[in-house]
């Protein structure tokens, strides 16, 4: 079934698409994905979806950030060029934090971004439910649930039926 992407059905509201989602899991399907106009509290875990690894990269390039502002700075006024300013010290630590703390922004929030475009695979032009002429009403008060192909799990008729069973109003073959 290389031609076939999958089996999507279309709910009429939130809840029967999160009725539809608990339903799939109790089933064993894995490989799902659900659309809908506006986030949805419980979907994610209920498709059975993983954390994302954004918050740790984010905090370790924070980290990095910091620690190599701070090195630069103390490594420039200690041990390259030392002067005494205003009687100070040459390792005077409270005028690194300024320079510290910016950077630590700066790369913790390069790295959010950068990460979220790489780990969301962004930009994708096209997908393959993009087929389907109802499919537009995705982001206005459609809700939709699709069963991929892939899935160990995935029959054509089963999944169908498995759908129409879970509340979908109507249910689609998706083609690649």
């Amino acid at each position: 079934m290389t031609d076939l992407h999958g089996v999507m059905g279309q709910f009429p509201n939130a809840q029967s698409l999160m009725h539809a989602a608990h339903e799939i899991k109790t089933r064993g399907y894995i490989k799902t994905d659900a659309f809908s106009p506006f986030p949805i509290e419980g979907l994610h875990e209920a498709l059975g979806g993983k954390r994302t690894k954004i918050p740790m990269i984010v905090f370790f390039s924070g980290l990095f950030g910091g620690t190599f502002a701070f090195s630069v700075e103390t490594f420039a006024n200690v041990v390259h060029y030392p002067l005494i300013i205003g009687g100070k010290p040459y390792y005077s630590w409270p005028a690194f934090i300024p320079i510290t703390f910016e950077l630590t922004v700066l790369f913790a929030a390069f790295s959010a971004a950068i990460s979220m475009i790489l780990l969301n695979r962004l930009p994708e032009l096209y997908h393959p439910v993009f087929n389907i002429d109802n499919f537009r009403t995705a982001s206005r008060d459609g809700f939709f649930l699709l069963i991929k192909s892939t899935d160990p799990s995935f029959d054509l008729e089963g999944s169908k039926q498995v759908l129409a069973k879970a509340g979908a109003t109507q249910v689609y073959e998706v083609p690649n």
